[in-house]
């Protein structure tokens, strides 16, 4: 904790007045009742709750790592409390407190809190709607008038007798509650009050005005009362795993509490050690001072970050609030009666199991695991239910890193096209064999292995499948896109999932930058038959080698057809019937320059003119040029696009030619008499003064991008839609050696940032 968390410079008083200080009134209002309501749940004394409420706020919002992060007793936590309290009795449950504290201060020390976060949070949620629906239950007995049983099958079946046979005023009280509940945050000029304080003080004048005979919170004589902790007596492992218990499980949803926190406001992240640290100190003092154990509590933080808290003095003051009314006017706390307070935990206990969790859950399969960790906290305990849910989560993981996907169909008369995605494991094999045994022995078949993992059994089986295929007469071609699993097993190289690079040798490198087909990037290898013959090994990317004498072109065409058209073709499809650019890309017809790689644009994106020098005539110059106006005509009246960009680069060799002596090609010296005007500009402009300058070429390239853009508002459809403001013109500049693009702003090239991710 540094100092400026403590003192508060002068300059940030307006800030915590206008800010913080209404914010901790409104998160103090919920506190109240909430910490009351958790107190009742885990059987322990209301102070208790009220203890826990200003440690949670004075100690750990002092120390903690998260902003806005609001702790104090918590529901999710009563039961467990409950248990304890009925083992062990509460002051040997405030020594537990204590010493979970202390474990939490170790697990803090040794900077292990993003461990949490590896667990599923389909358990995490599953274990809090089943903390729900135990407290439902058991608070529900309570709202009919009766007592809650020890398991949450006796709840349900003594459920229908408490319906039938206790009408009393509690019932009434209880439904009043939660009537309150229900509806005083749908009415807008009043959910600037809680509604949980808001329902108690209506519980309470109602029970007060009508006379209803119902029981009273008892604090005890406030603080004064409250007993110092006493070591537990009983088996030491089960006090250790109770000790345990109450660590992980305040811890773990303090730290989600503070991640879920980081998406609430705009300040500092969440340092989750000194969160963790922190709720360990706070465990230690309330357990000390006899209060429930502490932990971050999503309805509280929520709240504060809403109401506009800006730091941590916000759950700081709070905390200050709680204690100063508690000692005020503790009288007032002595007219709640017990049943409303049961209410409100029956209505919390409801809105644990989240719906919305569900649904985001079910988006990636994690449903089960939700389900069956809150049925096994409900059914057979809060332990137990967690240790299924993990095991189940881990169970599925496993299953989804072995899955595999085999698709097999038939391209023509005689060719088959089988793709293999996933992680190829023994698991799989089963799959696959099936797979290909459906392709007819001697055809032609097109192997396409997305693979991020392949073990022995799977290449086995796979390889003996492929000799086999082609001993009948069969070929196979196989392709790996990824990682080469199947090319490094028959070479007997060695993969690592996390080491293989990505592979580069497609697209976007020229021919000769590519290896030649057949050159296996392991070198040369044989592969004896079952008949003692041997077949030859090949390229990972093309066990058949093209022909000796196909030109690049096709070769990139057969690439294309076999790679890229697969995941294209629906895009293709959409786009067929019409074309609708946002740029008209006026550029050089260098073969270095890449339109589509340097803007990062796919197909449909840009409208391209390429020539020599991307050079733009100017309206009604000679030797007039009609190819570059009739494509500005279309692209800009027909098409409508919004941009013309004119990208020039470095090493141009038609500025070079201007500024040298122009070869002796008729059509090539009339074209670069549209030039001119660039070169006169050049030496117009003198000496280079940019430190940057690469010398007078450079200049002259960059000059010349101005100048076509001067020479497009020469064009009348042109300026007219730049005067109406419907068109836009810009400049580019690729350095080539750099691999850098420029853009042009006030007559200089700047280059453009990099895009940087933040994580």
């Amino acid at each position: 904790m540094t100092i400026s968390d403590v003192t508060v410079p002068h300059r940030d008083w307006k800030s915590v007045l206008r800010h913080d200080v209404p914010a901790s009134l409104v998160v103090f209002l919920v506190a109240v009742p909430l910490s009351l309501g958790v107190a009742v749940a885990s059987g322990a004394p209301l102070a208790a709750g009220l203890i826990a409420a200003v440690v949670g706020g004075v100690v750990v919002g002092a120390l903690g790592g998260s902003v806005v992060q609001v702790s104090g007793p918590t529901a999710g936590l009563s039961l467990v409390v409950a248990e304890l309290v009925h083992t062990y009795g509460w002051r040997a449950t405030c020594a537990i407190t204590a010493m979970a504290g202390l474990l939490q201060l170790g697990l803090g020390a040794l900077r292990v809190a993003r461990a949490a976060l590896g667990v599923s949070p389909a358990v995490v949620h599953g274990m809090l709607a089943g903390l729900g629906v135990l407290i439902a239950l058991s608070q529900l007995h309570i709202v009919l008038g009766g007592s809650p049983q020890r398991s949450a099958l006796g709840n349900v079946l003594e459920l229908p007798a408490q319906i039938v046979h206790n009408h009393t005023h509690a019932v009434l009280i209880g439904v009043l509650t939660i009537t309150v509940l229900l509806v005083w945050g749908r009415i807008p000029r009043l959910r600037a009050v809680p509604a949980p304080l808001a329902a108690l003080v209506i519980a309470t004048l109602t029970a007060g005005v009508a006379g209803w005979d119902l029981t009273r919170v008892d604090l005890g004589g406030g603080f004064s009362s409250v007993q110092t902790p006493l070591a537990p007596q009983g088996d030491w492992h089960a006090i250790a795993g109770a000790v345990l218990l109450v660590a992980l499980l305040s811890g773990v949803e303090s730290l989600l509490t503070a991640v879920s926190s980081n998406r609430l406001h705009d300040g500092p992240r969440a340092d989750l050690d000194r969160e963790l640290t922190a709720q360990g100190v706070g465990n230690v003092v309330s357990g000390v001072l006899g209060g429930l154990p502490v932990a971050g509590v999503v309805v509280r933080t929520t709240t504060n970050a809403r109401a506009g808290a800006r730091s941590r003095r916000s759950t700081v003051l709070h905390g200050g609030w709680v204690l100063l009314f508690t000692t005020a006017f503790a009288w007032m706390i002595a007219l709640i009666p017990l049943e409303a307070l049961a209410a409100l935990l029956l209505f919390i206990g409801v809105q644990m199991v989240n719906l919305g969790h569900v649904r985001n859950l079910r988006n990636h399969r994690e449903v089960p695991v939700y389900v069956v960790t809150m049925a096994g906290v409900v059914l057979i305990g809060l332990a137990e239910g967690v240790a299924i849910g993990l095991a189940l989560a881990a169970l599925l993981a496993l299953r989804r890193l072995a899955w595999v996907s085999v698709d097999v169909r038939q391209d023509g008369e005689r060719r088959w096209r089988i793709v293999v995605t996933g992680s190829l494991t023994f698991l799989g094999v089963p799959r696959l064999t099936e797979a290909l045994r459906a392709i007819p022995a001697g055809s032609a078949v097109e192997l396409d292995l997305h693979l991020d993992f392949m073990d022995n059994a799977a290449f086995t089986a796979l390889h003996d499948w492929r000799l086999e295929h082609e001993r009948a007469g069969g070929v196979i071609d196989v392709d790996e896109p990824h990682g080469e699993w199947y090319s490094a097993a028959i070479s007997g190289g060695r993969l690592f999932p996390v080491r293989i690079p990505p592979r580069h040798d497609r697209w976007w490198l020229p021919w000769a930058y590519r290896r030649p087909a057949g050159a296996h990037p392991y070198g040369s290898f044989e592969v004896s038959g079952a008949d003692g013959g041997s077949a030859a090994g090949h390229d990972g990317d093309a066990v058949i080698c093209e022909p000796q004498g196909v030109p690049d072109l096709l070769r990139g065409t057969r690439e294309f057809q076999r790679r890229t058209a697969p995941m294209a073709r629906a895009l293709f499809t959409r786009m067929a019937r019409k074309q609708s650019p946002s740029h008209l890309f006026i550029t050089c017809a260098d073969s270095r320059i890449v339109p589509n790689i340097i803007t990062a644009s796919g197909p449909g994106d840009l409208f391209t003119v390429r020539n020599i020098g991307n050079l733009v005539p100017r309206a009604g110059a000679a030797p007039p040029d009609d190819s570059v106006a009739a494509a500005i005509e279309y692209a800009v009246n027909v098409l409508e696009v919004r941009t013309v960009t004119v990208c020039g680069h470095s090493g141009c060799g038609a500025m070079a030619a201007l500024l040298g002596e122009v070869p002796d090609l008729p059509a090539l010296r009339a074209w670069l008499r549209h030039g001119r005007q660039s070169l006169a500009r050049f030496v117009a402009a003198g000496p280079g003064q940019d430190a940057d300058d690469a010398g007078p070429l450079d200049r002259l390239c960059r000059i010349n991008v101005i100048q076509q853009l001067d020479n497009l508002r020469t064009h009348p459809l042109v300026d007219e839609r730049l005067r109406a403001g419907r068109l836009e013109l810009t400049g580019l500049y690729f350095d080539i050696g750099a691999a850098r693009v420029h853009a042009l702003e006030q007559e200089r090239f700047t280059p453009v940032p990099e895009l940087r991710t933040i994580g």
